[in-house]
């Protein structure tokens, strides 16, 4: 192997580290936005941001645990993007439903 392919392979691996870190980041701050969220209200409340930030933290993990390889890891993340595009889907009709009147 090349010490040119080496650092190809080497900026390649940290190029999809850093997919799988903003998925995480992006999957964990969606606890932190319902937290906040919740503490102003004085209520347990999903904020429409929650399932936005798992859309897309889901599919940033979902993308790192294909090109890992993990059948597990992309099962549990192939699986939540449906329940986080059923409720973006939903608040989208409850939406339009109130605009209506």
């Amino acid at each position: 192997m090349t010490l040119a392919a080496v650092k190809t392979f080497m900026d390649v691996e940290h190029a999809w580290l850093a997919v799988g870190l903003a998925g995480q980041i992006a999957f964990g701050g969606r606890f932190l936005v319902q937290w906040i969220v919740s503490e102003r209200r004085r209520e347990s409340v999903i904020p429409e941001a929650f399932w936005y930030m798992s859309l897309v933290g889901g599919a940033l993990l979902l993308a790192y645990a294909i090109q890992r390889r993990d059948p597990v890891f992309i099962l549990g993340q192939a699986f939540g993007a449906l329940v986080y595009l059923r409720n973006i889907r939903l608040l989208a009709k409850r939406k339009r439903q109130a605009a209506q009147g």
